[in-house]
């Protein structure tokens, strides 16, 4: 069994370059709109229950023009789990130690004809060693053609590894991405994994492949259906009816949202957990 030597931190270098690239395609667009907005970055470490450091990550934030608020974190901590939690974390019930790797990506858009949107990627090591992700699109204000240009370009991710991979993690999506006190979905889907296995190097490298295919099918489609609707004109009831849209996603993630649950029970940095809440939001 490999101990992942080398490749925790190729893992963590691909999440950190492709936050990277997804930053710089958000701020180029903020300047097409007239926007001097940049990303603002806040490192933060993270401490072990007995003291010890823990690993730590970096918050990325922009409040812009065109994005409202979109926030674009990457992580590398390590430690061990509470004898609770670990409980519930695939291969840690035996061993607490861990090491998790990734980045996590929030979108929510001034114009609520533009969708806001959510992708993380990561890499997880226990007993066993695995990747999970995934992207969603949650417009407030659904466009077919979006809709499917988004799942297309999904799928050509998934095609391009295994052809059972699309309808499965799209139905994961579906099931997972559900409100279930509201009885609707967060959104109109895309594609989420988890579990991806890596018994030994080659699974890796077959899995960190696909993995990298989602993170660049993710910053290949969503820039263009932000270019494509950021211009519309939007009446006063449309905002309104994405403030409403907004409460329905922030009780997914406060309630049902995994990574809400394992950075507040990891001691991640609370800002940064909780960048997936949206600036603002209306309940009726």
């Amino acid at each position: 069994m490999t101990d992942w030597t080398e490749q925790k931190p190729k893992a963590r270098a691909w999440f950190e370059s492709l936050r990277d690239a997804i930053c710089a395609e958000f701020t180029a667009i903020e300047r097409e709109a007239g926007s001097d907005a940049s990303f603002e970055y806040t490192p933060w470490e993270r401490t072990e229950a007995d003291g010890s450091p823990g690993g730590g990550g970096v918050r990325g934030l922009i409040k812009g023009k065109v994005f409202e608020k979109a926030g674009v974190n990457v992580s590398t901590v390590e430690g061990r789990f509470s004898e609770e939690f670990a409980k519930s974390i695939h291969g840690a019930g035996e061993d607490p130690r861990f090491f998790a790797t990734g980045i996590s990506l929030v979108a929510h858009m001034s114009n609520p004809h533009v969708p806001a949107v959510h992708m993380n990627t990561r890499f997880l090591v226990t007993t066993k060693a695995w990747f999970g992700g995934g992207a969603d699109l949650n417009p407030p204000l659904p466009y077919a053609q979006d809709t499917d240009d988004f799942h297309s370009r999904m799928q050509a991710a998934c095609d391009a590894h295994n052809p059972d991979y699309h309808a499965k993690f799209k139905a994961w999506a579906d099931d997972y991405f559900y409100i279930p006190h509201r009885g609707v979905h967060r959104g109109v889907g895309g594609i989420f994994y988890d579990h991806l296995e890596c018994p030994d190097e080659a699974a890796f490298d077959a899995n960190f492949a696909f993995t990298q295919d989602v993170g660049r099918a993710f910053l290949d489609i969503f820039p263009a259906l932000v270019r494509r609707r950021m211009g519309q004109e939007f009446s006063p009831a449309e905002k309104h009816q994405q403030l409403v849209w907004r409460g329905r996603y922030a009780e997914f993630n406060l309630i049902h949202d995994r990574g809400t649950l394992f950075g507040l029970k990891t001691g991640g940095n609370i800002d940064a957990i909780l960048m997936s809440l949206p600036p603002e939001a209306v309940w009726e």
